[in-house]
């Protein structure tokens, strides 16, 4: 069985409905609140290293933060994807949730069930 980690936070509605749905599939995981435990930006890059997901996707661009900064202008103008982690990595906040984090690469960032069954191969 993969090893599974399910970084979430437990006030998000998504990331509820999304351990309800790794729960009735009897899916094992490693459950990691990403306000107490943020992933560092090293975690992150390592994550995504053989992912198709790009860096950018990794973005809670419906979050406070990411508007507050205005993030989207400086990804739009080319921030390089060592800024992007290191940002990511200082600021849990700023992470798409939840994250499904397969066998060490991230598969989905944000819960759509067609992309949590195929990468749970499901």
């Amino acid at each position: 069985m993969a090893d599974v980690l399910f970084v979430a936070y437990p006030r998000c509605s998504t990331c509820k409905k999304a351990q309800k749905w790794l729960d009735e599939r009897g899916v094992a995981y490693t459950l990691r609140d990403i306000v107490e435990e943020n992933p560092s930006a090293e975690e992150l890059a390592a994550w995504l290293d053989g992912s198709d997901l790009a860096p950018r996707k990794l973005f809670n661009t419906s979050g406070r933060l990411y508007r507050e900064r205005g993030l989207k202008a400086q990804l739009d103008a080319g921030m390089s994807v060592e800024d992007m982690l290191a940002l990511l990595g200082e600021e849990g906040m700023l992470v798409k949730r939840p994250l499904l984090v397969v066998d060490g690469t991230v598969r989905a960032a944000g819960f759509r069930e067609p992309a949590w069954t195929e990468a749970l191969g499901l």
